[in-house]
């Protein structure tokens, strides 16, 4: 239907349903990823997990920060959200380093559309890897939108464009439609996204 939802804080009881107006949307096709991210892909400095610590992720998601002292993920969206991945709809693609989850992501996948719903980062690049990471395994796997809810300056690096509600409505439609495959082995995201 277009909608996800969000809470007013961490502690809210309440989910409200959002559609905005204007929807952040990651083209697959023409997903960049800056030079010195190339660098950090290219060094392997963090091993890429998927589905590993489904859990972990969402709870650090959650987490309130220096730069962000509350979020919109409450524990009605982290009882949905873990049951949608024990029933194999949503997913988190994990960056570790030296053993430790560094960083990582979640969303929900549907048909040739995947949602993602948030990121966190412990480390530098780890977060930027992950979407890397993801990228390369809805594009492998035959996605065909990549649903980022609102442009954020975080995401604009990689090509994120805004499309009115409409648009992407007929997008969605058209995506859920048709059958993927999200791809949980390893996936060489040169070649995925490069060749």
């Amino acid at each position: 239907m277009g909608i996800f939802p969000m809470a007013d804080s961490r502690t809210d009881t309440e989910l409200h349903w959002i559609d905005p107006k204007l929807r952040g949307v990651l083209p697959l096709d023409t997903f960049h990823i800056p030079r010195s991210l190339k660098k950090t892909l290219k060094r392997g400095t963090f091993e890429m997990r998927v589905d590993t610590a489904f859990a972990q992720v969402i709870g650090l998601c959650a987490e309130s920060k220096e730069t962000r002292e509350d979020t919109w993920i409450n524990d009605t969206i982290i009882e949905l959200f873990t049951e949608l991945h024990e029933r194999g709809f949503a997913h988190s693609v994990e960056s570790w380093f030296d053993g430790v989850l560094v960083g990582g992501l979640y969303g929900l996948a549907l048909g040739r559309a995947f949602f993602g719903e948030s990121m966190f980062s412990r480390a530098t690049d780890a977060s930027k890897v992950a979407l890397v990471d993801l990228v390369a395994r809805l594009k492998r796997g035959g996605f065909t939108l990549l649903d980022t809810q609102f442009v954020t300056e975080h995401l604009t690096q990689f090509g994120v464009t805004e499309i009115p509600r409409r648009d992407y409505h007929k997008r969605l439609q058209r995506a859920i439609a048709e059958p993927a495959r999200f791809v949980t082995e390893a996936v060489d995201w040169e070649e995925a996204l490069m060749g």
